[in-house]
């Protein structure tokens, strides 16, 4: 099989915690993570708060029971092969992502500053698409690319595995696209500190 199609709905029932914990075997066995996000900070780089914030809002919009302490700490688990290992991680968000008003601000004053921290480290490198780039690549959906194994990608309803390496290398080339368009280092980290200051 090439592809897997799975509702949310179905992929959830079992509990946000279950869901979180799922994919850690996929996450330790990855070398080369890419990651493009268009609304949501990245999971392996949000706070707890923020995460808290995020997961609270997707339990409430598919009606689950109330396990999110334990799935934000399941996710804050996870976070720990950023310091471990050879892995390497490329991120890149859209500038709207930080100021997308998932939780309060004083939430993400805080998930702002950790960005900050976070692109320091030697295994990451986080690129920011500034919101006035000239551009004709507009990706609806974020999209993570794990090695050159597998995609997966969330959709409204649904989140969708790729295996096909056709599929995983359109993937690649767009996020390859998408990275010449980021600002990086210094520049990324002015991005981040404008959308800190706009919050007070």
């Amino acid at each position: 099989m090439n592809s897997m199609y799975v509702e949310w709905r179905r992929l959830l029932r079992s509990g946000l915690r279950r869901q979180q914990e799922s994919r850690l075997p996929l996450y330790e066995r990855t070398r080369h993570f890419r990651s493009y996000s268009s609304w949501l900070v990245p999971g392996l780089l949000q706070t707890r708060a923020y995460a808290a914030a995020v997961l609270n809002t997707a339990r409430r919009s598919q009606d689950l029971p109330d396990d999110v302490a334990e799935a934000v700490a399941s996710r804050m688990q996870r976070q720990r092969i950023l310091h471990e290992g050879d892995h390497r991680f490329a991120f890149l968000i859209e500038e709207t992502v930080l100021r997308n008003a998932v939780a309060d601000a004083e939430t993400l004053a805080g998930q702002l500053d950790h960005l900050i921290t976070s692109s320091s480290l030697p295994s990451v490198s986080l690129g920011i698409i500034p919101t006035q780039t000239d551009r004709a690549r507009w990706p609806a959906e974020g999209f993570w690319i794990f090695d050159d194994a597998q995609v997966n990608v969330e959709l409204v309803s649904s989140y969708l595995t790729i295996t096909q390496p056709r599929e995983i290398h359109d993937y690649a080339r767009v996020f390859a696209e998408l990275s010449s368009m980021a600002v990086y280092g210094s520049a990324a980290r002015s991005v981040i500190t404008s959308a800190i200051e706009s919050l007070h």
